[in-house]
């Protein structure tokens, strides 16, 4: 039996996020290069995107490239722009098709001009749709994200626009990139590692953590599916014992 077919359609994360791992050693293992790996990634996007989409989550949140990975050798980086510039601008129809709104969080103005204007463009063209929110975490980094908040706080309490006392979890949360968003309720990693690479550090302070094995290009909807029902199958407390959550059921 599927995963899909054991999920309580009363339970579905509102906000699921994913760090695509894997890209590069999947390519490795086949003898391709990296860049070869980041390509076949895309239809694994798809799939996510599809499964998000017939389960009805509302929001998908991508790693797509961080801060750290202009470190890379510039021929993959350069290769990861353009894949990401056509890839874009070739799925614009087919999100519009599905009610798919595409959003952008992380440094964007550090993008190469042409992919921030691709990205633009299609974030307009999308604008409309209501039915899942793709939201791709680019030049993202949290502490950046983290560091850009407390510095326009800092502007703020400077200008007398607000008090110190105003500072909440609220607060800093309004000052996000994800402020938009609600936070996410599950966090996929692929690959096989088990951290979280400075992504979303604040916002998943309650979030349940899904580590698999499998590579990113090989990620199919029944993985997605298997992430779901094992969510499912936990307790979330929110620092509350499990005698507090029955008696508030």
């Amino acid at each position: 039996m599927s995963f899909k077919d054991q999920l309580n359609t009363n339970n579905i994360p509102k906000h699921v996020a994913i760090i695509m791992d894997g890209n590069g050693r999947w390519a490795e293992q086949k003898g391709e290069h990296r860049v070869f790996g980041h390509t076949q990634g895309v239809e694994s996007v798809r799939e996510a995107l599809t499964a998000a989409a017939e389960i009805n989550v509302e929001y998908l949140t991508l790693y797509a490239f961080s801060t750290e990975n202009w470190n890379r050798p510039k021929e993959e980086v350069d290769a990861l722009m353009d894949l990401l510039v056509k890839t874009i601008s070739m799925e614009v129809e087919t999100l519009n098709k599905n009610g798919v709104k595409l959003q952008v969080i992380g440094d964007v103005d550090s993008l190469p001009e042409g992919c921030n204007e691709a990205l633009q463009q299609s974030i307009e063209e999308t604008k409309n749709n209501d039915r899942v929110t793709l939201i791709l975490a680019l030049s993202y980094s949290s502490r950046w994200e983290i560091k850009q908040a407390i510095k326009n706080i800092a502007k703020d309490v400077k200008s007398s626009i607000l008090d110190v006392e105003d500072i909440t979890d609220e607060l800093i949360s309004s000052y996000m990139n994800t402020s938009k968003y609600p936070d996410p309720e599950l966090l996929i990693r692929t690959s096989g590692e088990s951290r979280i690479s400075n992504f979303l550090l604040w916002q998943v302070a309650y979030t349940e953590l899904h580590f698999i094995d499998t590579l990113w290009p090989d990620f199919k909807k029944e993985n997605f599916y298997e992430a779901i029902y094992n969510y499912q199958q936990r307790e979330r407390r929110f620092g509350k014992t499990s005698a507090q959550i029955i008696s508030n059921e």
